[in-house]
């Protein structure tokens, strides 16, 4: 059985982007680093504003409004002003698709 929520097929993510989705009302950023999927809050922990408006270079993401960055891969804030690490969830990809899953994220109701 599948863990997470289907979000979206891996060809919506190539090497190097990242994407906006949702899980319930929660805003989820996907990077794809090097050809592995990664998944992290997509709002930054500074100010509200979304990473995903923001710049990816290697694994590390840029916030669009003053310039936080925060490691993809691990969630730990590398530079001010973030206030702190960012929200890291699980990452599944089976059958050309990407899953998410947290037990802090409740699912999509359907």
């Amino acid at each position: 059985m599948l863990k997470g929520q289907d979000v979206c097929s891996v060809a919506e993510l190539k090497p190097g982007n990242m994407k906006c989705v949702f899980v319930g009302t929660t805003r989820i950023l996907l990077s794809n680093v090097e050809g592995k999927v990664y998944a992290t809050s997509d709002i930054c922990s500074h100010a509200l504003a979304y990473l995903s408006d923001g710049y990816l270079e290697g694994c590390v993401v840029e916030c669009p409004l003053h310039g936080a960055q925060f490691d993809v891969t691990t969630g730990k804030a590398l530079s001010p002003p973030a206030d702190g690490d960012i929200e890291t969830y699980e990452v599944t990809v089976a059958d050309d698709r990407i899953f998410v899953a947290s037990a802090q994220l409740a699912p999509a109701k359907i």
